[in-house]
Order: structure tokens, then C-alpha cells, then sequence
């Protein structure tokens, strides 16, 4: 990892630019090279290397496949979506409940649209909207791990929440921690009129989740744009509707 940052820059990505892989059971987003989608120009921003804008139908999901040496942020925001892992860990994401995977030396893990069975009902009716995102850890080989975290009633605030951190600065009793002391997550669910300010850091990742804001200094952004800052933070964002943004705020980038 590298702390040097560059000019300062302001780059808005908007949702139509992003790859995508659409199958019968998946609709997926990719804000940077993912699979087999690749762009030597677009790998990372920071820390971040994955944001993942997932629809995937009723019934339906990843079936169990295997990650290393990665920490991966689950965070949904419609239905429901069954985490099972190598590690034993099982359980329910649902919007409001943030949940972290240290893939670390090695873990596999299923990520699946059960609403149909979960309910109980006959058919298969909900699609769950979820974002996933990947930043490196700071060492490699570490024991795999897993972290949920209810965030729901911090968000009521209105204020931007930090839900997954590795910094000093975030109590783990408000954030899952992640295995990075540079990054940090945070999620604002903001109603019409409401601000929140970006944390000023060499790198920040704002993602639009749902809604339309108005980002100071660049205009309105809709679902699904993002904004990658360099060497420049602080920007206010306002909601024009509801909206719900993630924002990454870090303090290193991958060395090259």
C-alpha cells in the first residue's frame, strides 16, 4: 500500500459506463474490472477494488466458491440475502445489517435469494438489491473471519454512519471492523433537503446506492454514479429525493 496521493482530482463515473454481466438469475453493475471484464485503467480507486451493484431473483445466487486475502462488505438494500460460509458462519443480510468477510488464507462461501423460502410462500416474488465491495487487508494470510452488525437505528440520523472500519478513530461498537486500518465505510440514508459532508482523505469512493443527490462543486448525481476524489475532500452532498450513498474514505492506495 502506498500513502502518496496524487493532484488533486475529481472523477464522476455515471451509472450507464459501468460493465455488466446480465444472466437469467443475475443483474450486475461492476464500477471496476471484475471477472471477465478487465480494464488495466479501471482496477481500483484507493483501497477499493470491487463495488458490485447486485439484482439477483428470487431462488437464485452465488453457489459456494471460494475468496483469499480480501475483505469483503455485504451491504443491502432491498430483500434479503442468505450468507452460509466454510467457516460455519450463517445468517440473514437485510438492509440495515452490515456484514464483513475476512477471506484471509482461504474461505468458501454461498451468497443466495432465499425470500421464496424464507417467507414460506410458493412463489418466487422479491429480487434482493445488495452492494458488494473488496478492499485488500493489511497482511495477507490471516484467519478467515466473518461480522454482522445492525446499523439500522444509526441511520435514522440522518448524519453519514461509519458501519465497517479498520481505522482507530471508529469504535467497534458502532462499525464492523474490517482488516485495513486505512479505510473505512460510511452509509447516509438522507431525505430531501438533508446534507452530509465527505470526509477529507486522499481517497473517497461516493457511490448513489438509490435516490438522487446534488454533490457540491460537480452537480446532481442519480443511482447508480459514482465519484472517485483524489487528494480532495470535505464536498457537501444534498438530497434531492431520498437517497441512500456509501462512501469510502481512505487514507493509502494500492502501490502499482
Amino acid at each position: 500500500m502506498n500513502a502518496t496521493a496524487n493532484r488533486p482530482q475529481i472523477d464522476v463515473r455515471h451509472a450507464g459506463e459501468r460493465l455488466a454481466t446480465k444472466i437469467d438469475w443475475l443483474d450486475s453493475k461492476h464500477s471496476f474490472s471484475f471477472g471477465g471484464h478487465y480494464d488495466p485503467a479501471n482496477t481500483h480507486h484507493g483501497l477499493l477494488l470491487v463495488n458490485n451493484d447486485d439484482i439477483v431473483k428470487p431462488g437464485s445466487g452465488f453457489e459456494t466458491h471460494p475468496h483469499r486475502d480480501m475483505e469483503i462488505v455485504t451491504w443491502v438494500m432491498q430483500g434479503s440475502l442468505v450468507h452460509q460460509d466454510s467457516t460455519g458462519h450463517s445468517g440473514v443480510i437485510y438492509p440495515g445489517l452490515a456484514q464483513r468477510m475476512s477471506a484471509g488464507t482461504g474461505i468458501l462461501h454461498s451468497e443466495k435469494n432465499d425470500s421464496w423460502r424464507l417467507s414460506g410462500a410458493d412463489t418466487h416474488t422479491d429480487p434482493v438489491h445488495f452492494v458488494q465491495m473488496w478492499v485488500i487487508p493489511d497482511e495477507r494470510g490471516i484467519t478467515p473471519g466473518y461480522e454482522q452488525l445492525e446499523i439500522d437505528n444509526a441511520l435514522l440520523s440522518g448524519g453519514l454512519i461509519p458501519v465497517a472500519s479498520g481505522m482507530d478513530k471508529h469504535d467497534g461498537a458502532s462499525a464492523i471492523r474490517i482488516k485495513n486500518r486505512h479505510a473505512a465505510l460510511h452509509v447516509a440514508r438522507l431525505q430531501p433537503g438533508q446534507s452530509v459532508d465527505l470526509p477529507d482523505a486522499p481517497f473517497l469512493h461516493l457511490f448513489v446506492a438509490r435516490g438522487s443527490v446534488a454533490l457540491e462543486g460537480v452537480g446532481p448525481l442519480a443511482t447508480g454514479d459514482a465519484v472517485r476524489f483524489t487528494a480532495i475532500g470535505g464536498q457537501q452532498v444534498t438530497a434531492v429525493e431520498p437517497a441512500e450513498i456509501l462512501v469510502w474514505e481512505m487514507h493509502a492506495t494500492i502501490a502499482h
